[in-house]
């Protein structure tokens, strides 16, 4: 566990602070955040959102039966660690087609899906892809899941400061009918 905890702080600690000031700033100033990953990064997905709303934001999960339509003054944020899956791929060429500002938050911003966001916030980790290339101590895309939960997280804690947003005023829309 040691290992993995030095893995994971080493590299969120790489985050560029500026890239995730951006991101947080387009938080404020979207109508909608609609956020999208695939299988384990769909699952950090459903997280921030979670907490997103916690925050009082109007943000969904792409895929679920109660999300509405992406409009031009919304956000799409999408998490790949590859850039390179085809679903989210085909739902970023979508977003920009309507004009919303989209982002990707992803290992590789020269990938398909970092070519056509607005925003990017790279995350140095190894990609699923890459499992035997001996970045990472963990399988597959571990390392970066780990970490898009967590930058997501600082994501979330740097909304609330801006906006002076309290654990406490969160906890009154926490679900209550546990």
């Amino acid at each position: 566990m040691n290992e993995i905890s030095a893995e994971l702080a080493h590299t969120v600690g790489q985050v560029d602070e500026a890239e995730a000031s951006r991101l947080v700033t387009a938080m404020g100033q979207a109508d909608k955040i609609f956020v999208a990953g695939g299988g384990r990064s769909g699952f950090m997905a459903k997280a921030f959102v979670m907490r997103m709303v916690h925050m009082g934001l109007t943000a969904y999960v792409v895929g679920e039966t109660v999300t509405p339509s992406l409009q031009e003054n919304d956000l799409f944020i999408v998490g790949s660690g590859s850039g390179e899956t085809g679903s989210l791929l085909a739902m970023m060429e979508k977003a920009n087609a309507i004009g919303a500002t989209v982002a990707a938050v992803t290992t590789n911003p020269a990938s398909s899906i970092g070519k056509l966001a607005s925003l990017h916030l790279t995350i140095p980790a190894q990609a699923k892809a890459e499992g035997a290339s001996g970045k990472s101590i963990q399988p597959m895309g571990s390392l970066f899941e780990q970490s898009l939960l967590v930058v997501y997280d600082a994501l979330v804690l740097a909304y609330m400061e801006q906006h002076h947003i309290t654990a406490d005023t969160m906890f009154g829309t926490h679900a209550n009918l546990e």
